[in-house]
């Protein structure tokens, strides 16, 4: 099993630790308010801990639960704590409209927070294209970018724990068009497909 911790205390944070929990993973909480954290391992239950912000993560993989504002100044201001962790990005940088990326260029967050982590940290974006509701009560692919094959792989055997399906779409620079997916489901939500409780997959057809 894997050792993660969660930098963030909302609502994915909660979803993605409980579903750590059930799957037999050690599970660490850090948040700006340490009375959030602290109240968020007590509701993860199990031997969910809690750190001091900014300190070192006790996982190997740090998952930034966080809106996409913030994940980049995070990773800056953790700095040399991440090193040699595997950093997970899932934010989405929607636009004010919910139908474009905040940022005009072909570039990511996970992408942009490869810049400021340190040495030895390695970057994977995932789940961004799965609601939160979906990923309470069903059982969603898991899309997953990175550079580093041994960081996807230690993410994908964390997905796979949570008895998901992890499906690796190949480098970090594709955490770009994963994003642009997480604007599509967020399309289909209010057209064609006209609600929440759907996600995203890979269909194989064989013969």
């Amino acid at each position: 099993m894997s050792s993660i911790t969660l930098i963030g205390t909302g609502n994915m944070a909660r979803t993605i630790g409980t579903l750590a929990v059930a799957g037999g993973n050690t599970v660490e909480v850090m948040g700006r308010d340490q009375s959030k954290a602290d109240a968020l391992a007590k509701t993860l239950g199990g031997d969910t801990t809690t750190g001091r912000w900014g300190a070192v993560p006790a996982g190997d993989i740090v998952i930034t639960a966080l809106l996409y504002d913030g994940v980049v100044p995070v990773v800056a201001e953790y700095a040399d704590a991440l090193a040699g962790k595997v950093v997970v990005d899932i934010s989405n940088p929607f636009n004010a409209t919910f139908d474009g990326l905040a940022h005009s260029e072909e570039t990511s967050i996970a992408q942009e927070v490869a810049k400021v982590a340190p040495a030895g940290a390695s970057v994977v974006k995932a789940f961004n294209t799965i609601f939160r509701n979906v990923l309470e009560k069903g059982r969603p692919d898991v899309f997953v970018a990175g550079d580093n094959a041994r960081a996807k792989a230690d993410v994908a055997a964390f997905v796979e724990s949570l008895g998901l399906r992890p499906l690796d779409v190949g480098g970090l620079r594709m955490a770009h068009w994963l994003e642009g997916m997480g604007v599509v489901t967020v399309g289909l939500a209010g057209n064609g497909v006209g609600h929440w409780d759907f996600a995203l997959g890979a269909n194989e057809f064989t013969g």
